[in-house]
């Protein structure tokens, strides 16, 4: 039987024996494995930006309060970046294809079990391993995928990867959004039951592959790194309400780095470590695993706060305020399909570096623009930084896995995926505690104390009907102002993360790394 167009074009390497799994389904076409985890890449961002929209409805219907509705995304959020390392360590030594199926099985069941829950305290728990198997499907995927193609088709390989990881981040407050006006809130959780059950059919017969070198998990680093990243998100959640030199927050932080050092001393220690400390002497697999850090620390918290913004000072509806991240979001979506092409124009370095670049330019200009007199502007911004997170989306998982010998791709993966996760976590949590904070220091400064404190919560999450209940438009028109100050502030922070990923990339990475790389796999 010959080949279609696709999958003659998207053609496997000849791997080697060692990395294949007897009776593995060698006859599968490279275009299932690419359809199977583009689908699976959909539907795990979709759990991050979508569950946003259902929170007011689900607190109202499980009578629950607000900080145990906000846990509905923090702990999603908190085990994805958290077992994200454990998990492409286990893809390396179990098989990458296993990994993937019982992460996507996880991840579908505990889905079910939060569409469904009674209370929002196993609607917590279920997220919380609605998160471990994502951690497990991402990692095992980008695997997959660097193991299937080799050459320019991994280039547009992964380039359809990380399309689809920017149009589940970008549709996902859309989608759920539909769900929830045509279903209920259920609906958000049930529909990943579906998306699973699909990719399950697509992926059982894919073939197996793992680190022939790998013989066991490192369980210390494992626990200790964990344990490290699960406290420092705690220490940035609980920030915000529990006061950043609460007891609670400084003993997180405290936490996080007494485990982060115990990981190190670990790594340095076992025989066969989790993560290669020694790669760190790479300054090129520094800069790029430090790279997505810089990009969707922005793209996260925009995702997240920039709707309430738009609802709020802007006046927008719901629907409208969706609409309104279509400049950010689209480009996002677009630009990934189009890697091949814009490797050939640029090389990855520069895509990786102009990517962060453009960000930091465009969210400099936003602190000129808001949603009520600049609208064009605000617009006109938003492009420029969607343009700049597209162009990177497409390039940083391939260049991830394409620094580090094929064998230890579950690893580079595991670790370029926690930083991208853990950049997304953390990047949410501490822009809304500045955002929260600088709105709160600009209406203390107009009207005193009292002004900046419920006020600045209202205003923030967009609750404006009750500042003009309290004092008029007169109020409302100050903590309009009061927010817009308290942007700015941010727009500047996120900036200045963006740039300095930028500089990372200039100055640390060479092309004569990825070059090398690329060549040796197309052999």
């Amino acid at each position: 039987m010959s080949q279609s167009p696709v999958d003659s074009e998207l053609s496997p390497p000849r791997t080697v024996p060692a990395e294949t799994a007897p009776g593995a389904a060698s006859a599968v076409g490279p275009t299932r494995v690419l359809v199977a985890i583009a689908l699976a890449a959909v539907m795990l961002p979709i759990s991050v930006t979508g569950p946003g929209v259902a929170l007011a409805d689900m607190s109202g219907a499980l009578h629950a309060s607000a900080a145990s509705t906000q846990w509905v995304l923090n702990a999603y959020n908190v085990a994805f970046t958290a077992f994200m390392l454990a998990a492409g360590s286990a893809a390396d030594l179990f098989g990458r294809r296993r990994l993937f199926l019982s992460g996507t099985t996880v991840f579908a069941l505990a889905s079910l079990v939060a569409g469904t829950a009674p209370t929002i305290l196993l609607v917590d728990l279920a997220r919380f391993v609605q998160g471990m198997g994502a951690a497990a499907v991402l990692t095992s995927g980008s695997a997959l995928l660097a193991h299937t193609f080799s050459g320019a088709a991994r280039a547009r390989a992964f380039g359809i990867f990380g399309a689809s990881i920017g149009f589940g981040l970008a549709m996902g407050p859309f989608v759920s959004g539909l769900l929830v006006g045509v279903a209920s809130w259920h609906a958000v959780f049930l529909v990943n039951v579906l998306l699973g059950a699909v990719v399950l059919v697509l992926a059982r017969p894919l073939p197996e592959s793992r680190n022939p070198g790998a013989r066991r998990i490192d369980l210390p680093g494992v626990l200790t790194f964990t344990l490290a990243l699960m406290l420092l998100a705690l220490g940035f959640v609980e920030g915000p309400s529990q006061g950043w030199g609460g007891l609670v927050t400084l003993g997180s932080f405290a936490g996080a780095a007494l485990f982060l050092a115990l990981f190190v001393v670990v790594e340095l220690r076992v025989a066969e470590p989790m993560f290669d400390l020694s790669l760190l002497r790479r300054p090129t697999f520094v800069a790029i695993i430090w790279q997505p850090v810089s990009i969707v620390f922005a793209f996260a918290a925009l995702l997240v706060y920039l709707p309430p913004y738009f609802q709020g000072a802007g006046g927008a509806g719901s629907t409208m305020s969706g609409a309104m991240l279509l400049p950010l979001t689209l480009p996002v979506f677009v630009l990934p399909l189009f890697t091949g092409t814009l490797v050939r124009l640029l090389s990855v370095r520069m895509l990786l570096a102009v990517g962060p670049a453009v960000l930091a330019v465009a969210l400099l200009l936003m602190t000129f623009t808001d949603p009520v007199s600049s609208r064009t502007g605000l617009y006109a911004a938003l492009l420029l930084a969607g343009i700049g997170i597209g162009l990177a989306f497409g390039v940083m998982d391939n260049a991830a896995v394409s620094v580090v010998p094929a064998e230890r791709s579950g690893m580079a993966s595991g670790m370029f995926n926690t930083l991208r996760v853990a950049g997304e976590t953390i990047g949410v949590a501490c822009v809304g505690g500045l955002l929260l904070t600088s709105t709160r220091q600009q209406l203390s400064a107009d009207g005193g104390p009292a002004a900046g404190g419920a006020m600045a919560d209202d205003v923030v999450q967009g609750r404006l009907g009750s500042v003009r209940e309290s004092g008029g438009q007169e109020l409302v028109d100050r903590a309009v102002q009061g927010l817009q100050h308290g942007w700015s502030v941010v727009y500047v922070v996120l900036a200045c993360v963006a740039l300095a990923g930028a500089v990372a990339i200039f100055t640390m990475v060479r092309d004569r790394d990825l070059d090398q790389s690329s060549s040796a796999q197309d052999v």
